[in-house]
């Protein structure tokens, strides 16, 4: 019964949490193997559980039931019930054995009772036996920062933040409405392109087309209203030449928006995406627009976005990629732009559940020059209350460096100080 009360439970909250949590594989299921393994294979396929009329059509003699136990209950009782099955050919065995031979019974028994003993909870990593593994690792770290970090596209910057990690790296970038945070995203991710990976980018408000002239005015500084409005100030043959050059580049940038999800996008779907393209890096253009699909009756949106926040600090984990996303500062955290102050990390919205699962978290405003300010709200590893300035012409993409009081020291990787003035490269082999 209690197999049945947790797929009931796994259907009715739209999710196979308790299942993958507590490792509940198929053995566990005596007599419904089947309709577990439909659950979770759905659950993996399209990030949710079949709803009832798709489960029953599936298993029609299958009776549904209300789940009102706790998750704890159901877990161990299934535990205990799994033990049982386990249990029972063993004793059956020894006892068996005990007509003949009392000797080969209890060695019999002696094996087989460390094999049916329960190991619920003994997991985790021996970081005394794996520090020869970890000396190897700083050593790759130190003597190939490639491998290991990205550059973000803005060098002073990763002075500061020493650039982004390639696996356990959550970054939350976060402003008020129009301050430019897509746009700085969009830059860091095309950087991680340029740099010869595939890299997603999850665009819930701006189309595929509208994102990709935005990345040829970031990557060539191309007029971007000449590109969207279709002006003669681009020349046909520069622009064809550009496309030609860079449809030889074999890294991907996917471009998805929620419409490809059925616009119910959640980590588990985009997990998927982002295995079936092999990409090194992805982008989130709006954390709120992802659903949670841990979420129970009465949750509010904190909780919502907390949920999020851990489970995308999980992918990162998990596929050894880095995670960027936006999301809005909260109206607390309007400023006035003849001054320099970002919103306060408290103004993100959603509660801390986001930033407390971030790796990094960065603020960002225009100011009234138009100038883009970046400062470092949260850093694991590193110094935080950092800002850097940045003068922007978002039309043709060019960021120029303006040094300040907080200036950082000798950038991380090469000294390539920003010149990301409107120059044109002189030729076709010079664009990547």
């Amino acid at each position: 019964m209690v197999a049945l009360q947790i797929l009931c439970k796994c259907l009715a909250e739209g999710n196979i949490s308790i299942i993958e949590n507590n490792e509940l594989t198929e053995d566990y299921f005596v007599g419904y193997e089947s309709e577990r393994n439909f659950i979770v294979d759905h659950f993996k396929q399209y990030g949710n559980t079949p709803d009832e009329a798709t489960f029953l059509a599936k298993f029609p003699d299958l009776n549904l039931v209300e789940v009102k136990e706790s998750d704890q209950y159901l877990v161990n009782t299934i535990r205990e019930e799994h033990l049982y099955y386990k249990s029972v050919p063993v004793v059956q065995k020894i006892a068996e054995l005990l007509k003949d031979d009392a000797n080969a019974a209890v060695e019999y028994m002696l094996h087989m009772t460390a094999e049916l003993q329960p190991s619920y909870g003994e997991k985790g990593v021996d970081i005394i036996g794996l520090a020869t593994k970890r000396y190897e690792e700083f050593l790759e770290r130190k003597h190939d920062q490639n491998k290991w970090f990205f550059a973000s596209g803005f060098p002073e910057l990763d002075a500061i933040i020493h650039g982004i990690q390639r696996v356990e790296e959550f970054i939350l970038i976060y402003a008020r409405t129009n301050m430019g945070k897509s746009y700085v995203l969009e830059v860091v991710i095309e950087n991680i392109w340029k740099q010869g990976n595939n890299v997603g980018y999850f665009s819930p408000e701006m189309s595929a087309s509208s994102i990709g002239y935005r990345f040829d005015t970031i990557n060539y500084h191309f007029d971007n209203s000449a590109l969207i409005w279709g002006k003669d100030s681009i020349k046909d043959e520069e622009y064809e030449d550009y496309i030609n050059e860079l449809s030889k580049n074999n890294c991907k940038f996917i471009v998805t928006t929620p419409a490809d999800f059925d616009h119910v996008v959640t980590v588990t779907k985009l997990k998927n995406w982002i295995k079936q393209n092999d990409l090194k890096a992805i982008a989130i253009d709006g954390i709120t627009y992802l659903t949670d699909e841990r979420a129970k009756r009465g949750d509010n949106e904190a909780k919502a976005l907390t949920n999020i926040g851990e489970d995308l600090m999980a992918l990162s984990n998990e596929l050894k990629i880095p995670v960027l996303g936006v999301v809005q500062a909260n109206r607390g955290g309007v400023t006035d732009k003849d001054n320099d102050d970002v919103p306060e990390l408290e103004n993100v919205r959603g509660g801390d559940g986001l930033s407390f699962n971030a790796s990094k978290v960065l603020a960002l405003k225009q100011n009234a020059d138009g100038n883009i300010i970046i400062k470092v709200m949260k850093q694991r590893n590193g110094i935080v209350g950092k800002k850097i300035i940045y003068g922007w012409d978002p039309n043709f993409g060019n960021f120029e460096y303006i040094p300040t009081s907080d200036e950082p020291k000798q950038p991380w990787g090469e000294d390539n100080r920003s010149k990301r003035k409107a120059d044109k490269k002189e030729s076709k082999e010079d664009i990547f």
